[in-house]
């Protein structure tokens, strides 16, 4: 079974998942690995605060686990 990134997990617990998933929040302008907030921010809080769309950025990340 491969992996799923939800809309509930942690930046950090999706940055610890695979080293491609930097590079694709980067491409969100995300740059979570320096930030404080990763260790208890979920994907869709930190993409509301940021304006995006939680969904666009769960199917970029889930590419690269299928």
């Amino acid at each position: 079974m491969s992996q799923k990134i939800t809309k509930d997990m942690t930046f950090h617990q999706v940055l610890q998942m695979a080293p491609e998933v930097a590079k694709v929040l980067g491409t969100f302008n995300l740059g979570c690995v320096g930030c404080m907030g990763a260790m208890n921010e979920t994907l869709e809080q930190g993409a509301r605060a940021h304006g995006l769309d939680v969904d666009e950025i769960l199917k970029a990340l889930n590419t690269i686990f299928d």
